[in-house]
């Protein structure tokens, strides 16, 4: 048993609040902690460049994830499901997310000559362009919420656990 403790806010006056957890000794306070504080930061930050893409008339930031995959695979394509497992979605969230693009003429789908039943994804010129229009958007707000608060060594350190944390995940 552990306790994690947070704060709520109750007619705008902060309560501290204590939620205990039985997790059979699997999960500790500062795993708990950490798991807590990258989630939690991770929707903060991104809320920002949302915001801040928008307020610029910039698409949402999953039409970033989607390009950026596209431009730097070879000939600016990739088969749907390997694009699927580049941006981590679903399936039939990206084909939702690909038909926004297409439309947008911002990627084309191409046939796969080896495989009938599957098709590429293709980025287009106008694609490109895009993503240099986003870029710098999204880069000052990466730097203003989220790098300016670590020093260099905190940044490889970050860099280093969450990926050692993304590639166990990947391999299970």
């Amino acid at each position: 048993m552990f306790v994690v403790r947070a704060t709520i806010f109750v007619y705008d006056e902060p309560v501290e609040k204590r939620v205990y957890a039985d997790v059979g000794g699997s999960l500790d306070q500062g795993g708990a902690a950490a798991w807590r504080a990258l989630i939690t930061s991770n929707a903060l930050v991104l809320e920002k460049i949302e915001r801040a893409l928008a307020e610029a008339g910039l698409p949402p930031l999953g039409w970033y994830d989607v390009l950026v995959e596209l431009s730097g695979a070879p000939r600016g394509r990739l088969r749907m499901h390997e694009l699927a497992r580049a941006v981590v979605l679903s399936r039939s969230g990206l084909t939702r997310l690909v038909d926004r693009l297409e439309g947008a003429g911002l990627l084309g789908r191409e046939p796969d000559p080896a495989d009938r039943r599957g098709s590429y994804a293709a980025i287009t010129a106008d694609g490109r362009s895009m993503l240099r229009r986003m870029w710098p958007v999204y880069a000052a707000g990466i730097a203003e919420h989220f790098a300016r608060h670590l020093t260099d060594e905190e940044a490889r350190v970050v860099a280093s656990v969450l990926g050692r944390v993304a590639d166990a995940a990947r391999a299970r």
